[in-house]
Order: structure tokens, then sequence, then C-alpha cells
């Protein structure tokens, strides 16, 4: 497989959102996915872009990209955050994936991060054991938490 690797564009934004949707689907929650294209081409590069994302192409087609962010820890310091690490479905097991996880793990160097994590969901062995590869830590005892736009308004 001969992929390139390359940092996303705003033009990009486009088949990123559908790789998202497509992830959605795969984790059975495409309902979930209530961002615009217009709210995540400004987080990326509007006036003041929270994330930055590579991008795998094969043959000029977006197949994969990985979307990070930086994480303050009060007790680590600044992390790289991986939001997502999406390979399309038919692309899967080409080396892709590693291809842009290793991208990460050299961008987390660069910068100086003291480290990177993300989330995996407990299903989802084909992606844990692609992290144990790299020798992961995996938390046990944390859960996640969140709110809602809709619960903000309302409190």
């Amino acid at each position: 497989m001969n992929a390139s690797l390359r940092i996303a564009n705003k033009e990009d934004c486009p088949r990123l959102m559908e790789l998202v949707h497509e992830l959605a689907l795969y984790e059975k929650a495409p309902e979930q996915v209530t961002v615009t294209l217009a709210e995540f081409e400004d987080a990326g590069f509007g006036n003041n872009p929270v994330w930055k994302a590579f991008v795998a192409e094969v043959d000029n087609e977006i197949v994969g990209f990985a979307l990070y962010y930086v994480r303050y820890s009060t007790w680590k310091g600044n992390r790289m955050y991986l939001e997502d690490l999406i390979i399309t479905e038919k692309m899967r097991g080409n080396g892709i994936g590693k291809l842009l996880f290793d991208r990460l793990i050299q961008e987390a160097k660069e910068l100086g991060f003291s480290g990177m994590v993300w989330q995996v969901l407990d299903w989802n062995e084909p992606a844990i054991n692609f992290y144990k590869k790299y020798g992961a830590n995996f938390d046990a005892g944390w859960l996640n938490a969140s709110i809602s736009r809709e619960q903000l308004l309302n409190i």
C-alpha cells in the first residue's frame, strides 16, 4: 500500500466529516455526530484553531486521518489528546493506521508533549489490539462524563 501523509487543510474538511460519519456508524452512534461542517472547519482553521490533523492519501483520495488537540494536565503538563484515528473500512489492515499513529508519536516528541492519551471503546477489539502493539496502557477505574449543549443551556 503506497499511502502518503500530509497535514490536513480546510479543503479536506468535507471528506474528513464523511469519515467521521463512517466511524459513527461503526460505533453504532450515527445520531451523536452533531457538529456541522462549518463548526468543524472553524475549529480547525478559524481564528482560534483547536485541532490539527494528519491525512493519509492513496491515489489522491483521503482514506484516513488522525486528529489531535493539546490537553493540559495539572499532573503531567501538555499532552497530545488523540480525538480520532479513522481509516475507511475498505482500507483497514493495510498499515495506514500505523503510518498515522507513528506520525502522531513523532509530532508528540517534536512538540515536547509529556505523553499522548485517547479513548477506545471496550468492545473495539481490533483497535485495542492495535494499541497494545505500542505497549499502550489502559486505565481502569475511570468513567467518562459529559454534559451536552442542551444540558448546558438548561442548567
